[in-house]
């Protein structure tokens, strides 16, 4: 591929290049249908034309309000290719969000995935006048034009490219110049937008190009938020190595969608793995007798086969022998739910549970760990093929410098794939640098033979009163890990004398554990406060904090009445945990720990 200077010429070069090979694959009816690169092309170029008869100039913004879909794609590359720059936005913001959004960016039109979005704009359409139309992907058109839909832009652009080239839009537009405002979803305030350059993207594609981890002829399953830095990044891979990409934003298909698209990659965030760990294990403890038996031998011999290969090492002949039974008999249902062809899975977006991590890779089931942030475009740390070390996010991708801060370990990183810089906030983009230039993460970790291991982020180390500082995002993942009827765990400390944690249970695994304890019939409500439950929980803890120092011990827990989801504003919508929002949900339960004082 020629050296491109911004991503539309990448965009280019992969049509030309493979034209008739397949680009995109998504539902349609009961089915899904598909997109050579030469018809995303045809596509693309209507709605760059469309915004290009609206007056698009180069570098304005054009938002897009939508969950993952080949729609979002199509926009995104419309918006590039017309020369304009694309800000993000997640479906789950509210109308002040947006309107937040909207203004910040000076955002001049805005994709909408549908009316129930377009709703949102409505009513604060008194805050965003810079925005001069929204073109609605699946709804109507309004009365005044204000809105309209998809296919009406696309009609508006079908003459734009008569007497010039489509490609000569954007030949003059430089690698320096803003391809994408991400803003970044804040637990407290407003979210800040960050400024990535077409050189950012360029470099990404590049550095993971070169790792050898992607395939042109693998097909890819994304249902990653594309308002999200992670599925913005494959998008941009794909441009550079051309596989396929299916693509249905709705979670909840997750499962059913790997059975049907058969995928050989797909990148997911640590609840994913962690959900399919506790069905898999509170499977087997439900089914008892000979097949709990079965699946214990086998994730045994699974792991010892692990640790063998970690090290480099083959398993011998009985060992070998035994794995493929275990295979045959177990570990062949786990990798049918994935399709049968899956290679690999690329982790990313939180840390990932190292025990977690290589109970799957006892089974079988590969994943890699990666590591980056927005302000780094993503994609910065990561294991590969020859190049994996459980534990860790990996090497850093060629041309990326790093090191640590001597006085804390903070990560410190400089390369083509940072930031410009965060939009209309000149002194918090001066504190975010140091004085080389290198972008302060407010991640801890650690550098080992180049491989990077996090211990924690910054801003959420918990120091007890006593001195002491504890990670809490190791703790939680522990005791997740330790019990499948666990969904989301925090633990709290911060300037108290003593820690302690909060604890959500996942409807379905403790559905599953009820009615094999003789509670089939009580709801999920009653199971939150049953004392049954909270023996089994306080078992769990009690487990934990044996392999603890004291100070890191879970000294009290509680059990909340309902799961903490996205829905509720307690995860961000790559599913990490909003700590300061559930802290604040749930002070007077917090606050109660420390009244009596220490049991």
């Amino acid at each position: 591929m020629h050296e491109c200077q911004n991503v539309a010429q990448l965009f280019h070069s992969r049509v030309r290049q493979t034209p008739n090979a397949e680009a995109f694959r998504y539902p349609e009816g009961s089915g899904w249908a598909s997109l050579t690169w030469q018809q995303t092309r045809d596509r693309v170029q209507d709605i760059s034309g469309g915004l290009l008869s609206l007056g698009l100039q180069t570098e304005e913004r054009c938002a897009i309000l939508s969950g993952t879909s080949v729609d979002w794609i199509l926009a995104d590359f419309g918006t590039l290719c017309a020369g304009g720059a694309t800000t993000t936005i997640y479906p789950s913001n509210t109308p002040d969000e947006c309107a937040f959004i909207l203004s910040d960016s000076d955002t001049r039109f805005v994709f909408a995935e549908n009316d129930a979005q377009v709703a949102k704009l409505v009513q604060v359409r008194s805050q965003i006048p810079k925005v001069e139309k929204v073109i609605v992907f699946q709804g109507s058109p309004s009365a005044d034009e204000w809105v309209i839909t998809l296919e009406q832009l696309s009609q508006k652009g079908r003459g734009q490219f008569l007497s010039r080239s489509f490609e000569d839009v954007t030949k003059d537009i430089p690698k320096t110049s803003l391809a994408t405002l991400i803003y970044t979803s804040g637990t407290t305030g407003h979210p800040k937008g960050v400024e990535l350059l077409h050189d950012c993207w360029l470099y990404e594609s590049e550095g993971i190009a070169a790792l050898n981890l992607l395939r042109y002829d693998d097909l890819q399953y994304l249902w990653l938020p594309l308002a999200h830095s992670f599925g913005k990044v494959l998008e941009m891979a794909q441009l550079r190595i051309g596989f396929a990409t299916a693509v249905d934003g709705n979670p909840d298909k997750i499962v059913t969608n790997l059975a049907v698209i058969k995928p050989t990659f797909v990148a997911a965030v640590p609840r994913i793995f962690e959900k399919i760990h506790a069905k898999m294990v509170g499977g087997a403890k439900g089914a008892g007798g000979f097949r709990l038996k079965m699946f214990n031998w086998a994730m045994n011999v699974g792991q010892q086969v692990s640790r063998l290969q970690q090290k480099g090492k083959s398993p011998g002949l009985l060992l070998n022998l035994q794995h493929m039974v275990a295979r045959k008999l177990v570990f062949s249902k786990l990798h049918g739910l994935f399709g049968g062809r899956l290679r690999f899975f690329v982790s990313g977006s939180a840390p990932l549970n190292a025990n977690l991590n290589e109970f799957f890779h006892s089974a079988g089931v590969i994943i890699y760990e990666g590591y980056g942030l927005t302000e780094t475009s993503a994609a910065t740390f990561v294991n590969f093929p020859g190049h994996n070390r459980i534990g860790t996010v990996g090497p850093a991708l060629p041309g990326t410098e790093v090191k640590l801060a001597p006085e804390d370990n903070e990560i410190l990183i400089k390369g083509r794939g940072v930031m410009r810089a965060y939009h209309n906030q000149p002194e918090m983009t001066a504190e975010t640098f140091d004085q080389d230039g290198y972008l302060k993460t407010g991640d801890i970790g650690t550098l080992e033979d180049g491989f990077l291991r996090i211990t924690d982020r910054k801003k959420d180390l918990i120091k007890t009163s006593g001195g002491k500082y504890v990670a809490p995002q190791a703790l939680e993942a522990a005791l997740k890990m330790s019990c499948p009827q666990i969904s989301q765990v925090l633990v709290h400390g911060n300037n108290r004398n003593f820690c302690t944690c909060l604890i959500a249970l996942d409807p379905l695994s403790i559905q599953n554990w009820a009615n094999s304890h003789g509670l089939a019939n009580v709801s999920y409500e009653e199971l939150t406060r049953h004392e049954q439950v909270r023996q089994m929980i306080a078992g769990c803890v009690e487990s934990l904090n044996k392999t603890l120092p004291s100070y890191e011990t879970l000294k009290k827990f509680a059990i909340l009445p309902a799961d903490l989801t996205l829905e509720t504003g307690d995860l961000t919508p790559s599913l990490k945990l909003k700590r300061k929002a559930v802290e604040a949900k749930y002070k007077d339960l917090l606050d109660g720990f420390y009244s009596g004082g220490r049991d």
